[in-house]
């Protein structure tokens, strides 16, 4: 039989160490800062160092009363100044934007001419086939049935704690990339996001907290509008976009909806700019006369440059 200890505790208990969290809730006051105020109960300052901390306590609350009232005056000082170039600001914008649709819709008049005179100058079979080529790349307006897929940012919420907005979700670029992807694979034949036709070289891009299609800005709700046949809606809703963003809208409150519609307009995308491929310059001969024909003069590395178009460098 073994002996019980000398303390007459039980050998068997667990005495466990309390850990830092449930030890640091416990006691949040440092041991110093206790035995301090003990210290300081047991033998009170004398009344000449309570006197003479009067006196510090108003100058320091004097002078930080100085500080914040300057902080004051300087920043309301500042005020007028930022409002006037934040009123001219928005009035540079306000112009540029009258100006920028004012210059979008003489385009769209002078497009419409240059269409008209170019039919009348091509034959019949020429001019329409001219313009079933403009329909299908974009470049020329249509006009048919098709599908309206709307998505909207969700509705501002406030912070139950501080009660401020938390930001609600918001749709991204992404989202719209699926959504005209799924269009064009469901058969549409013309597609636009709040009225910017796509492209084949269209991009849906973000800039910071916007939206840009083709380096135009779109705000929510965003409208996708197709044109297309009638099985178009069918084979939209079957499809894998359009089941992950019913889901995203039932987990995070955006909105989401698809409907059909008649007589749907579609405008035409600018025009594109042309990039024309120009020949290499010819290489000069070398003065010494001993460069060999077909190659180059060597370059700064020493090394010819073939011409032919398999031998290209990147």
């Amino acid at each position: 039989m073994s002996a019980a200890p000398r303390d007459g505790r039980d050998p068997s208990a667990r005495v466990y160490a309390p850990d830092f969290l449930t030890e640091l809730f416990r006691n949040p006051l440092d041991p110093g800062y206790a035995d301090a105020a003990a210290r300081r109960r047991q033998v009170p300052p004398s009344p000449w160092r309570r006197w003479a901390a009067r006196p510090v306590s108003v100058v320091v609350v004097a002078v930080i009363g100085f500080l914040f009232a300057v902080a004051y005056r300087e920043t309301m000082a500042e005020e007028p100044s930022r409002a006037q170039a934040r009123a001219g600001l928005i009035a540079e914008i306000k112009q540029r934007e009258a100006e920028t649709d004012r210059l979008t819709a003489r385009a769209d008049q002078l497009r419409e001419e240059v269409g008209r005179q170019r039919d009348a100058a091509l034959s019949g079979s020429q001019a329409f086939r001219l313009r079933n080529l403009e329909a299908g790349t974009g470049l020329g307006r249509v006009r048919g049935d098709g599908v309206v897929v709307r998505l909207g940012d969700a509705a501002e919420d406030k912070d139950v704690v501080t009660g401020a907005g938390a930001g609600p979700p918001q749709v991204l670029y992404s989202d719209l990339q699926k959504v005209a992807n799924a269009l064009w694979a469901s058969g549409a034949e013309a597609v636009a996001i709040n009225g910017q036709r796509l492209t084949a070289t269209s991009t849906i891009r973000s800039a910071g907290q916007a939206i840009l299609v083709d380096f135009r800005p779109v705000t929510s709700p965003y409208e996708v509008t197709a044109i297309g046949p009638g099985s178009m809606r069918e084979r939209f809703d079957d499809s894998r976009a359009a089941a992950l963003m019913r889901e995203v809208a039932r987990a995070t409150g955006l909105s989401f909806g698809v409907k059909e519609a008649k007589g749907l307009t579609l405008p035409a995308a600018p025009q594109p700019r042309l990039r024309y491929a120009e020949p290499s310059v010819s290489p000069s001969p070398s003065p010494s006369g001993s460069a060999v024909r077909g190659s180059s003069s060597p370059g700064p590395s020493g090394s010819g440059t073939s011409l032919r178009p398999s031998g290209g460098v990147r």
